[in-house]
């Protein structure tokens, strides 16, 4: 049985500085709170305004040919929502289902799609002053499908730009 939860000036600077300042400007932009979620090991988050429900994991109807991670579909009170399993998405080697694999539900460019993650926490509110630019370097995550750093006291939430991760053309998810 499925579970759901409802739910400045740089012109003086450097160039190094100036792109640091531009990236912290566009973290400060994202301020707000944010649905954490698990990854493998890892605490990601995501914009709570995107977040329609949260659902305990069903196996979704599975349809041939379907991109990388895209598990199949879920019929949600008369909708047909798609299942992307974001851990199959970002190659992450283990992929378990347990009693604490969730699918969060999304609306996205006026689309719903589910994404399936280890388990969800808590929503938490970040300012500003709590958002840091994300690194650039190499890791499962494109740098422009990360917004910014969420530092709360000793936690540290990778903040990710759902709109844009899922845009991408080859999962066909948000294109009509």
């Amino acid at each position: 049985m499925s579970q759901t939860i409802a739910l400045h000036d740089t012109s003086s600077l450097p160039a190094s500085a100036d792109a640091t300042s531009a990236a912290a400007a566009r973290s400060a932009a994202h301020a707000g709170e944010f649905l954490a979620f698990k990854l493998g090991g890892e605490e990601y988050g995501l914009d709570i305004l995107r977040v329609q429900e949260i659902r305990s994991y069903d196996e979704p109807t599975r349809i041939a040919n379907a991109p990388h991670g895209v598990l199949g579909v879920l019929n949600l009170r008369g909708v047909i929502v798609p299942v992307l399993d974001l851990r199959i998405h970002l190659n992450f080697p283990q992929v378990r289902y347990d009693s604490n694999t969730v699918v969060i539900v999304l609306g996205i460019a006026g689309r719903v799609v589910g994404v399936v993650v280890d388990g969800v926490s808590d929503v938490i509110g970040l300012g500003p002053k709590e958002m840091r630019p994300a690194p650039d370097f190499s890791a499962r995550l494109q740098s422009r499908h990360v917004m910014a750093i969420g530092a709360i006291d000793r936690r540290m939430l990778i903040l990710v730009d759902i709109d844009q991760l899922l845009a991408d053309p080859a999962l066909g998810l948000l294109s009509r």
